[in-house]
């Protein structure tokens, strides 16, 4: 036996140990930081949002039902419906909670009409305006619907949107919303005829779920046709027609109160389309005569109406 094999000493610890050391020190912290952080994930329960386009439920449920777009011929319980929407959204999403109703609709100048004031104090419900243009119709409603949908998909504040539409321009909004991980459940009310959604939409989204007849019916009331007397007499003159306007406003006032005027006179000249209804209606009826086709006596009634209320403001 030589004197290397006696004496050959212990080999020191190289740096590389205390590397591979220090590595595995490391990764035991991160692996009990991820173990807390998916204890944490598993206790919080998934949540989920609405997003409803009003002008596209107006349009089909009242073809669906009254068999009108005319929102002007029908009366929509936006309150009775946006709860079975919340009921449907709980059986689907057992396990998740509802964060809020988004509900998107235009008004002239952005104003709050007193329905869509009425559908804002509703609870769990924001209501989101796009504007009105002068043939009614929405503009930027879509736009909206997006920057909501991708915002609270960033942030990772739904997992789940249930999306009540059916615009092609919708499609930018499901595909930023599922580039964040949401997925996106596509609502819609069956068609009269034919298909009320677009397809491109429909080849998007994650799931797709259509309400029937039965489902629509309770909440579109048909408005009742009014027949006339004597329609073969000649029609009232502007001045008939602007007094009755003026005594329909001093009957508005009375019932609703100066809160209320001082909401509706920012629109002017423009009426709210469900406010301008009755004072159509309100004033057939009083005349006994249709105004149906008389522009210009329309003009006088509301010019009447409007006098009515600015002199009392």
């Amino acid at each position: 036996m030589n004197d290397a094999d006696t004496f050959r000493p212990t080999e020191a610890p190289t740096d590389t140990d205390a590397r591979l050391r220090a590595l595995d020190t490391r990764l035991e912290r991160t692996n009990e930081l991820l173990r807390r952080m998916l204890a944490e994930v598993a206790k919080t329960p998934s949540t989920h949002a609405i997003f409803v386009d009003a002008g596209y439920v107006h349009a089909a449920a009242g073809l669906l039902v009254a068999g009108t777009e005319d929102r002007r011929s029908f009366d929509l319980d936006a309150e009775g419906l946006i709860e079975a929407f919340i009921d449907t959204a709980r059986t689907i999403f057992a396990d998740s909670r509802l964060l809020r109703v988004y509900w998107y609709d235009g008004a002239r100048r952005r104003i709050h009409t007193p329905e869509q004031q009425a559908i804002a104090e509703l609870p769990d419900v924001k209501v989101r305006l796009g504007n009105l243009n002068a043939s009614n119709q929405q503009k930027g409603v879509d736009s909206l619907i997006r920057t909501d949908l991708e915002s609270l998909a960033r942030h990772r504040a739904i997992s789940d949107a249930a999306l009540v539409g059916g615009d092609e321009d919708l499609v930018s909004a499901v595909e930023a919303a599922q580039g964040y991980g949401a997925r996106v459940h596509l609502w819609g009310i069956e068609a009269a005829e034919g298909r009320n959604q677009a397809e491109a939409l429909l080849w998007e989204v994650d799931s797709q779920r259509t309400f029937e007849l039965d489902f629509c019916r309770p909440y579109v009331t048909r408005r009742p046709v009014t027949t006339y007397e004597n329609e073969g007499e000649p029609p009232p003159s502007r001045e008939e027609v602007r007094f009755v306007g003026a005594q329909i406003a001093a009957a508005w006032l009375a019932e609703r109160g100066r809160d209320r005027l001082a909401e509706l006179l920012p629109g002017a000249p423009y009426l709210p389309g469900a406010i301008d209804q009755d004072l159509l209606v309100e004033a057939e009826r009083l005349l006994s005569r249709s105004l149906r086709g008389h522009a210009a006596l329309r003009r006088s009634l509301r010019d009447g109406f409007w006098q009515h209320l600015k002199a009392q403001y």
